[in-house]
């Protein structure tokens, strides 16, 4: 066994908390509402209510929403403006909630971190209630209890920034040293290293994984299967 796989193992054994980002590694919450279409909705309501120099001819063409978000929030922050497009973007993934695709393996792991009475908490940028009605949906939502931690109406708080993972820690009354977060990308990996926490990245292609390892992510796992073999899942 290498030192990196005991390290890994080592890091999914000891964790009594477990941060987990949800788009992702819980699901692909626009695996059937696109996140293009809907950074194209936001821009086209954005035109229609008289807002189209809010962005720049660059900042039109983004297909992500959460791009498109903070762009608007940079120029107009704490805003009506800020407030109801974020209020749209929430519509727009209560509406992929309920076509998202499960990560392969995620519902195993959750359960067996959860059986294993390890505190889990969901740190994403997406609305809480959009992680919520999945979590539901999938019979999950019992194992995080009220822990659901996401976006809040200043964009700035989004990851990297570890306004998120500060909730989640300090509600489940854990220590940084104890917990680790599972997440996709460079702003999980920052977020954790900002907040004092462990990271495993899940890199579901080969765009994900090279961007985790240009982030210099020390743990990546290709496969959540990973994750739950270590715990005798």
């Amino acid at each position: 066994m290498t030192s990196y796989t005991e390290n890994l193992q080592d890091l999914i054994t000891r964790a009594r908390f477990v941060l987990w980002d949800f788009d992702g590694p819980i699901c692909r919450l626009f695996a059937g509402h696109r996140a293009d279409f809907v950074a194209t909705e936001l821009v086209r309501w954005l035109d229609g209510s008289g807002w189209r120099h809010v962005l720049t001819h660059e900042e039109r063409q983004l297909t992500d929403p959460y791009e498109v978000l903070r762009a608007v929030a940079r120029r107009h922050p704490g805003s009506d403006l800020v407030a109801e497009l974020e209020a749209r973007l929430t519509r727009e993934e209560l509406r992929a909630a309920s076509s998202a695709r499960p990560t392969a393996h995620a519902d195993r792991l959750v359960r067996a971190w959860a059986a294993r009475g390890a505190g889990l908490a969901v740190t994403t940028n997406n609305s809480p209630a959009a992680a919520r009605t999945y979590l539901g949906k999938r019979g999950l939502e019992s194992c995080f209890g009220p822990h659901i931690y996401g976006r809040v109406q200043d964009p700035g708080l989004l990851k990297p920034h570890p306004h998120s993972l500060r909730q989640a820690l300090a509600a489940l009354g854990a220590d940084p040293s104890e917990a680790l977060m599972v997440g996709d990308g460079p702003s999980d990996l920052l977020a954790a290293q900002r907040a004092g926490v462990a990271f495993i990245g899940y890199a579901r292609n080969d765009r994900k994984e090279k961007l985790l390892r240009e982030a210099e992510a020390q743990h990546i796992v290709l496969s959540l299967s990973e994750v739950l073999r270590e715990l005798g899942g």
